[in-house]
């Protein structure tokens, strides 16, 4: 079974389960050029877990949310490879779609700290 599937999983067995009308994931990779488009060797990943901790309580303190689950890899990653899996839950796609998009544009921002290995 995949991490993803792991997760989804996780979030099924919540006792507040019966609460939740959609489950939003989001599966980051590396990526084999920057955004400014130079060819990318892979990225070395860092992450601070007391801002990822915080940043979980946040996302699961809004209205609506159920839970938040996040897996994020550390080091050096290869082109292609997973870095991060965020899984929220929630009632209604008003509520859920901006949690995981707040959730991911927090983490790119606060939580991680990446360096492209520039071919």
């Amino acid at each position: 079974m995949s991490i993803l599937s792991k997760m989804v999983e996780t979030i099924k067995n919540n006792p507040e389960y019966e609460k939740v009308g959609m489950i939003l994931c989001h599966n980051g990779v590396v990526r084999g050029y920057s955004k400014d488009g130079r060819k990318v060797k892979g990225l070395k990943v860092k992450l601070d877990k007391t801002k990822l901790i915080n940043l979980i309580n946040r996302i699961k303190n809004k209205p609506g949310i159920t839970d938040v689950l996040v897996d994020i890899r550390e080091g050096k990653l290869k082109i292609g490879e997973d870095i991060m899996f965020v899984v929220i839950a929630g009632d209604i796609r008003e509520n859920v779609f901006p949690a995981l998009k707040e959730a991911v544009n927090s983490i790119k921002s606060d939580v991680l700290k990446k360096e492209e290995e520039i071919s």
